[in-house]
């Protein structure tokens, strides 16, 4: 295992499973809770995905991140996905409290921010980032309002997901020679065209601490007569997005408000109104053959969902930041870090670094209740 300058990995024993969490040498377990930042990764990946960001905080903060189940190094327990991401909200629970975490400021990137706003629903949070998150109404199979397309959700679920891709992670494939590689995949959806690192490897090596065990990623397949001929089964990951399992709206009902910070990229390929991981979206573009047209399955509008949600979450009296950045994909954090850190520091109320770099200002759009 590689680690970057100054971060360290362990385990935590909680009475659910062994959980891996990484951190920074030198900060103080004692540290308070206003001054704690939990990071959760994305659906394909694991915490080595956050080494820079937690690299890059103010000393004097308390930076952990969370390998969930089935990813880096915590157990790949299985999922059941018929509770929604509340396996894995339940695992964050039980971390934090062997933590000696109460209320954490939350940083969950895609599948990561699902599982942050489950747990806010259950738990005290001091405020929420949500970084390129999927649609409060899950993956796939939703209409705007979050209505569900069919009653068996179909074109939700791990049917999704190219099997070549869970073959070759599978394999712990490295290369870049197929469109199916996690390399390829990586750069093609994870970043915007023109992204580059040096930490390539690293990136790509996180991609493949995705268990692909029965039960992990990304679950089983129910074939169903209706387009696009798959719907989800009950075990697994991408299963437990789906719309029968996973709706985490009521926020909008949630009293106390924790602040909310929304940080996503504007050409992200995987969340968007027209995602091209989202059977309407390829459908459309004549991907997936045999499409039925806008009023059986429309793509589904992921952004709007999102923005329709957090604005009546505004006008409940919550305090709601947007932050779209041009020109960046579904990973801002590694894209653009000096604004996503910037951006992260505002929104828990950090006082006493160097000004960061300004995020810029007209990609920000405030809705409070002031």
């Amino acid at each position: 295992m590689t680690l970057f300058d100054g971060i360290v990995s362990r385990h935590i024993e909680t009475p659910r499973l062994s959980v891996s969490v990484w951190e920074r040498e030198g900060d103080d377990v004692a540290t308070p809770a206003e001054r704690t930042v939990v990071f959760l990764h994305g659906l394909v990946g694991s915490s080595r995905l956050w080494q820079e960001m937690l690299q890059d905080l103010p000393s004097d903060l308390r930076a952990v991140a969370i390998d969930l189940r089935g990813y880096g190094g915590t157990e790949n327990a299985p999922v059941d996905a018929t509770r929604g991401v509340r396996d894995f909200s339940d695992d964050l629970a039980a971390t934090l409290d062997a933590l000696g975490i109460p209320a954490p400021h939350l940083v969950g990137w895609s599948l990561g921010a699902a599982v942050a706003l489950q747990y806010a629903l259950e738990h005290p949070v001091l405020s929420l980032t949500l970084e390129s998150p999927i649609s409060p109404y899950g993956w796939g199979g939703t209409r705007r309002d979050g209505s569900r397309l069919s009653d068996e959700d179909a074109g939700a679920g791990a049917g999704a997901v190219n099997p070549a891709f869970v073959a070759r992670l599978t394999e712990r494939d490295t290369t870049a020679d197929a469109e199916s590689s996690p390399r390829s995949v990586f750069r093609a959806t994870f970043v915007a065209p023109g992204y580059a690192s040096d930490h390539e490897d690293e990136w790509v090596a996180a991609v493949l601490e995705t268990s692909t065990a029965v039960g992990n990623y990304p679950g089983d397949v129910v074939h169903t007569d209706t387009w696009p001929g798959y719907a989800p089964g009950s075990t697994g990951v991408v299963n437990a997005l789906a719309p029968r399992n996973f709706d985490v709206s009521g926020i909008v009902a949630l009293e106390p408000k924790p602040p909310v910070l929304w940080i996503r990229g504007e050409v992200d390929a995987i969340v968007s109104d027209a995602s091209l991981a989202e059977p309407g979206s390829l459908g459309k573009l004549g991907i997936i053959p045999d499409w039925p047209g806008d009023d059986v399955a429309p793509p589904q509008p992921m952004v709007s969902q999102m923005r329709d949600v957090l604005t009546a979450y505004a006008a409940g009296g919550g305090d709601v930041t947007e932050l779209a950045l041009p020109g960046v994909g579904h990973s801002p954090h590694l894209e653009r870090p000096a604004e996503f850190r910037s951006a992260l520091l505002t929104r828990i109320g950090y006082v006493g670094a160097p000004a960061d770099p300004a995020p810029p200002t007209e990609a920000i759009i405030l809705r409070s209740a002031d």
